[in-house]
């Protein structure tokens, strides 16, 4: 799919699950959490000629009440979908920031375009859903998050970044 965004010269950015893992990777591969989904950072004025290279594709195309989704009709479950997400966006009225630029995209050794770090744990931090916890838990523990991204984030993402726990603290040793 990257390949066939990237021939058709539509800007993207893997965001989500896939991102962190993508980072996470590349300092301890065991590391990484298994994601099927995918979630795709793009403008939202591309989406016509991203839905004609997901139907080359033989993806599917869904309008939910918050996002566009392309369904694999090989492999039809929800939890492989590719999702749109629209770049520089408030994607919820909640959400104290807007989602990032696709310019914030850089090139992942293997092949496609990831969300850079900064704008990663900004994202994360920003949903702030209990998998996006865990993720930003996970670029922590694999020490990705240092004081130069953190110097990136507006204080109020510094607060929740500051929330989140070690992934051993609520573990019960005596077990």
């Amino acid at each position: 799919m990257s390949a066939a965004l990237d021939a058709a010269g539509i800007p993207y950015a893997v965001c989500g699950g896939n991102a962190v893992a993508a980072w996470v990777s590349r300092i301890d591969p065991a590391a990484t959490r298994a994601t099927k989904d995918v979630d795709l950072l793009v403008q939202r004025n591309d989406e016509p000629r991203i839905a004609d290279v997901m139907r080359s594709l033989g993806f599917e195309r869904r309008d939910l009440p918050r996002m566009v989704v392309y369904i694999d009709p090989g492999e039809p479950s929800t939890k492989s979908e590719v999702h749109l997400v629209w770049a520089n966006t408030s994607i919820r009225p909640s959400y104290l920031a807007t989602s990032p630029l696709v310019s914030e995209a850089v090139d992942d050794p293997t092949g496609f375009r990831v969300l850079d770090l900064p704008a990663l744990v900004r994202m994360k931090l920003t949903s702030f859903r209990d998998i996006d916890r865990v993720h930003v838990a996970d670029l922590r523990d694999a020490r990705l998050i240092d004081d130069a991204v953190l110097s990136t984030l507006p204080s109020e993402l510094r607060a929740r970044f500051d929330q989140i726990g070690d992934a051993d603290e609520d573990v019960d040793e005596s077990s």
